[in-house]
C-alpha cells in the first residue's frame, strides 16, 4: 500500500506535550492537493507542512502549509518546526542541509537559520517574508463580542485594534488586563460577522489578543482564536507574533537598532509556548522581523494512502 512518512514536533517549547504541535511530511512528492488537504484534516492540528523539491535549485525546498480546512501562504510555527525536522537530516532531495534554509512559500521566500547546540538541532529562527502591512481598523465592540469580553476590556489608547500581517493577516487587539485575557472565549456568531466586515483570503477571521507586562512592556502574554478555520484556540502563533512585534516596534521611538521581545502564549490551554522576536529598525523604519523558537520531536510514522 502506498504511504507517506511523517514526523510530529512540539514547537516554541523545550518540553514534550507543550507548545504548538506540528506534523511534517518531509517528502511529499506524489501527493495531490486533495490528499494534502485530507491528511491535514485527518491530523486536525492547526497546521501541517508538506515538503517538495524547490522550483529554484538555489533554495532548499518548496513548503506548502495546510490547516484542517485550507492552504495558507505563511505561518510561523510550521516554518520553525519544518526547519527543525529537516535540519536533522544529512541531505534533502540530493543536496546537503546547510545552516541556512530557504523555503519557497505562497507568501514568498522564507529564510531560516538553524539553532544548534554543538551538532544537535534545537530549533530555528525565521525571517518574516513580507514587511508589515496594515489593514482595517476594528471596532472595539466587535472584537469584544468575538472574544466574549466587555468592550471596556479592549485597550484603544496606545494602539487601536487593527489587522496586521507579515505574511498572514490577524486582528491585533490589546487588552487591559490578564484577567480579561484569561476569560476570553470565541463567539462564533461574532466571528462570522467580523469575517464579513473584514475578510481575508478564504473569508475567515483570526483574532490575536495580547497584554503587555507593566514591568516589562516587551514581555507579552497572548491568545489566538480562529474558529472559522477550525482552530478554536492556537497555543503558539508565530506569524501573528511577528506582525505584532513589527507593529509595536514601528511605534517605538527607537530610530536605529534592534528591539527584542518575548511572547508567551498557550498558558490557558496548558500548552505554554515561548516565542522570541527581534525587530531591526533603521531610520525609524522596521527592516527585519525574526521569529525564534525551540522544538521537541514527539512522534513519527507513516500515512497509508
Amino acid at each position: 500500500m502506498p504511504s507517506a512518512d511523517y514526523v510530529t514536533v512540539d514547537v516554541f517549547t523545550t518540553e514534550s506535550f507543550a507548545g504548538n504541535p506540528l506534523a511534517v511530511v518531509p517528502d511529499a512528492r506524489g501527493l495531490t492537493d486533495r490528499q494534502m488537504q485530507q491528511i491535514a484534516t485527518e491530523f486536525n492540528y492547526s497546521e501541517i507542512t508538506f515538503v517538495l523539491p524547490p522550483e529554484d535549485p538555489a533554495n532548499t525546498a518548496r513548503v506548502r502549509i495546510f490547516t484542517p480546512t485550507t492552504e495558507i501562504p505563511f505561518a510561523g510555527h510550521p516554518n520553525v518546526g519544518t526547519a527543525f525536522v529537516l535540519g536533522q537530516q544529512a541531505e534533502l532531495f540530493g543536496k546537503p542541509i546547510g545552516e541556512r534554509l530557504r523555503f519557497e512559500e505562497l507568501a514568498g521566500l522564507v529564510e531560516i537559520d538553524l539553532l544548534r547546540d554543538d551538532y544537535r538541532v534545537l530549533g530555528a529562527t525565521i525571517r518574516a517574508p513580507r514587511p508589515l502591512e496594515l489593514g482595517d481598523r476594528l471596532a472595539a465592540d466587535l472584537v469584544a463580542r468575538c472574544a466574549s469580553i466587555e468592550e471596556s476590556d479592549v485597550l484603544t489608547r496606545s494602539q487601536p485594534p487593527v489587522i496586521g500581517s507579515v505574511g498572514l493577516p490577524f486582528a491585533l487587539v490589546e487588552l487591559q488586563t490578564l484577567e480579561a485575557l484569561g476569560k476570553a472565549r470565541p463567539n462564533l456568531a461574532a466571528f462570522h460577522e467580523a469575517a464579513t466586515l473584514h475578510p481575508r483570503a478564504g473569508g475567515d477571521f483570526s483574532l490575536f489578543l495580547y497584554v503587555r507586562s507593566l514591568e516589562n512592556p516587551w514581555h507579552i502574554r497572548a491568545r489566538m482564536f480562529a474558529p472559522l478555520d477550525n482552530v478554536p484556540e492556537d497555543p503558539a502563533t508565530g506569524s501573528a507574533s511577528g506582525a505584532l512585534a513589527a507593529l509595536l516596534a514601528s511605534s517605538d521611538p527607537t530610530k536605529d537598532g534592534e528591539i527584542r521581545m518575548t511572547i508567551e502564549q498557550g498558558v490557558e490551554m496548558g500548552r505554554r509556548s515561548i516565542i522570541e522576536l527581534e525587530v531591526a529598525k533603521r531610520d525609524g523604519e522596521v527592516t527585519d522581523v525574526r521569529i525564534t523558537g525551540r522544538c521537541v520531536a514527539v512522534m513519527q510514522g507513516s500515512i497509508a494512502l
